[in-house]
Formats: structure tokens, C-alpha cells, sequence
């Protein structure tokens, strides 16, 4: 049991917060483009993706994993991204820092549902058994790729105007 849930069960919420995350985050990256801070969306995916890292945690294993310390980085860029979004209102050198460690967050969250399809889905399985496998490197390599084109598109489109309307009331 964890926190009064079987491990499947606990296993399932973890999952479901970290596609949630994974979606609102997509939805809150591409707002970016057109410098839209979307507050419901972003909430959703800060606070998902705060709970998909914290919640990995809780399963029963002997020695700290890669899965940690990816999780560590992740809560250290939310942070981050918490502090910029909602204490500095993306102002300032905020703007970039915001943009990119929300990214970066995003892009960790992806990183380990890879991780997690490779080694679960029999179909991935069965073409790179281990993380050293080619088909599982291409596969990270192009995401990694992909997710530092959008962040530089997103740092050169977010330019919210000084205290957007949504973010002054708080």
C-alpha cells in the first residue's frame, strides 16, 4: 500500500498525472507562441507535473534510481518555473527563465513516459531491450532535438505583456 492505494492503483494515478502533465504542458508550450500565459493551464500542468515527480518517489525500491534524479531536476526547474510564473509574473528576465525551465520540466516529464514506453510496451521492447539500444537512442535524440527547436521558438514568441491581465490579481 501507498498512501492508502494498492501499488497498481497508486501506479495508475502517477501515470494519469503524468499524462495530464504532459498535455497541459504541451497546451501551455504552444500558448507560448503567441505570447498567451493561459493561468488554468499552466496551474494544471505546473501542479501535474509537480505531483508526477513527487508521487515517483513513493514506489518501494532499495537504492536511489535514474528515475530520481531526473525527478530531483524536474521539482528544481518547477521551482523555478513556479517562482517566475507566480512571484515574478514572467517579468524581466523572468520571461526566459520561466520559458525555459517550464520546458525543461516538460521535456523530463517526456523523457521518462520514453523511458517508461520502451520498457513496458511490448512492441518497443522488443526492438531496444535496453536504454542503449539504437531504435531507444534515435527515439531521445530526436525529442531532445525537437524539444530544444520549440523552447527557442518559445523564448523568441513569449512576450506577454508586462503584468498580463491574468497574472496582476494575486
Amino acid at each position: 500500500m501507498i498512501l492508502g492505494m494498492s501499488l497498481s492503483t497508486f501506479t495508475s494515478v502517477h501515470v494519469i498525472l503524468s499524462l495530464v502533465g504532459i498535455f497541459a504542458g504541451f497546451v501551455v508550450l504552444f500558448a507560448m507562441f503567441g505570447s498567451h500565459t493561459l493561468p488554468g493551464w499552466t496551474g494544471i500542468f505546473l501542479v501535474t507535473t509537480i505531483l508526477t515527480s513527487v508521487t515517483g518517489y513513493f514506489f518501494p525500491v532499495d537504492k536511489i534510481l535514474p528515475s530520481h534524479i531526473v525527478g530531483a531536476i524536474s521539482l528544481v526547474a518547477l521551482a523555478v518555473a513556479v517562482s517566475a510564473y507566480y512571484r515574478y509574473r514572467v517579468g524581466g528576465s523572468w520571461r526566459w527563465i520561466y520559458v525555459v525551465t517550464a520546458i525543461v520540466a516538460l521535456y523530463l516529464n517526456v523523457f521518462v513516459a520514453i523511458v517508461q514506453a520502451f520498457a513496458k510496451i511490448p512492441f518497443l521492447h522488443s526492438i531496444a531491450a535496453t536504454q542503449s539500444d539504437p531504435p531507444f537512442v534515435v527515439a531521445q535524440i530526436v525529442v531532445l532535438v525537437v524539444f530544444i527547436v520549440l523552447g527557442v521558438i518559445a523564448v523568441r514568441s513569449f512576450h506577454p505583456r508586462a503584468a498580463a491581465p491574468e497574472l496582476r490579481a494575486a
